[in-house]
């Protein structure tokens, strides 16, 4: 029926100016189409460079997780678009506008995927970077006059960074998922060094302080999942020469792609997680 119609307006369409009624009834049938048509949801990532490097071409051999992420997940029903981008912060991430222009796209049932702290421990006010954030996940502020924007800058917690993401997902009723930080090529004792009194602890306080509201806050402990990985191997020499580039965060495409199979472990022990059903 539909299609006799759509004939119908493209003729009148050749033959004259459409008539305001045809106009109507072609506008709601678009809107009658769109309404019985679901729309795909999609996987947000954020984050730094661990998550997309540079322009995701793998520069200089290096690949963020994000890049291979998609091949765990049926694309014909989710959409994945990865917005992490190299050297940001928490902060900057956000002071930038980049989380905004996700925000005001998000749906209800999207998800949001976020992983940031390698950049967060920087100084907070300087010429090169000036993207560091107070420490903790407290209410505690500093103002600053920023060193690079000219801007008068009033800068928060890592935490309070990331519950600003989440409170805002969940606004427009899409489901966050908090990440720890996946580890650096750093050991002691044996091990490679884990976030736990740090960076990793406190995206997990995070995630586990939002938990009010109808939609859930979910918890990926990536920093433990890799770094149980790294582990297996044995050493910094023979992990930097499989996994890493020339420094000890930033992976090559193996790295990348171990990375990527933890977040998916990581989130298949996530049991009551809606982003499952779309794993493949």
């Amino acid at each position: 029926m539909f299609r006799r119609f759509k004939k119908y307006i493209t003729r009148q369409h050749l033959l004259m100016k459409p008539a305001p009624a045809v106009t109507l009834l072609l506008v709601s049938a678009c809107l009658w189409i769109a309404a019985i048509i679901p729309q795909k949801p999609t996987l947000y990532l954020i984050g730094d460079s661990t998550v997309k490097n540079s322009n995701d071409k793998g520069e200089g051999g290096m690949w963020g997780w994000g890049h291979f992420i998609d091949a765990y997940f049926d694309t014909t029903r989710i959409n994945i678009e990865n917005h992490a981008i190299g050297g940001r912060s928490s902060r900057t991430f956000l002071t930038e506008g980049r989380w905004e222009k996700i925000r005001t796209t998000l749906k209800p049932g999207d998800f949001v995927m976020m992983q940031f702290g390698h950049n967060d421990a920087s100084p907070i006010n300087d010429t090169l970077r000036a993207r560091g954030t107070i420490k903790g996940i407290g209410e505690e502020t500093q103002e600053i006059d920023n060193l690079i924007t000219k801007k008068h800058e009033v800068v928060h917690s890592y935490g309070w960074y990331l519950r600003k993401y989440v409170t805002e997902t969940k606004a427009r009723g899409a489901i966050p998922i908090v990440l720890s930080l996946v580890p650096r090529n750093g050991w002691r004792d044996g091990k490679v060094v884990r976030g736990a009194d740090n960076y990793g602890k406190w995206a997990s306080e995070v995630a586990k302080s939002e938990t009010d509201g109808k939609l859930k806050t979910y918890f990926i402990d990536l920093n433990e999942i890799v770094a149980r990985k790294y582990d297996v191997v044995g050493d910094s020499a023979l992990l930097q020469a499989t996994y890493f580039v020339k420094d000890n965060v930033h992976t090559n495409a193996a790295g990348a792609k171990l990375n990527a199979a933890a977040v998916v472990d990581g989130l298949k022990q996530l049991k009551s997680c809606p982003l499952n059903l779309y794993v493949k």
